[in-house]
């Protein structure tokens, strides 16, 4: 089995993972096992620059807002603002739950 191939099977399951999990609780408690906690924070960290990008504040202010360098505020909104569209179903559906 080529590498490549080997990685994808395995991001796959990643994903996969995920989706069997319920509830916040169970989300958690995964990524405390899987990550470790400078991983996660960084993780909400950039979700967070994403909701403020979305909600209109400029790199400066995020930066400031985040302590994030200005280059890793840049990444989120390239990625915010890309064809993946990750952040904007995230987001999309936190904002639905809210309301």
């Amino acid at each position: 089995m080529a590498e490549s191939q080997h990685r994808t099977e395995e991001e796959t399951r990643l994903f996969e993972a995920f989706c069997t999990l319920q509830a916040p609780q169970e989300v958690r408690a995964f990524l405390l096992d899987l990550c470790s906690k400078k991983e996660i924070q960084d993780l909400a960290q950039r979700l967070e620059m994403a909701h403020l990008l979305d909600a209109g504040a400029s790199y400066l202010e995020v930066s400031k807002a985040t302590g994030a360098s200005s280059t890793t505020v840049s990444r989120v909104s390239k990625c915010l603002n890309g064809p993946i569209g990750g952040y904007r179903v995230v987001l999309k559906r936190l904002k639905e739950q809210s309301d």
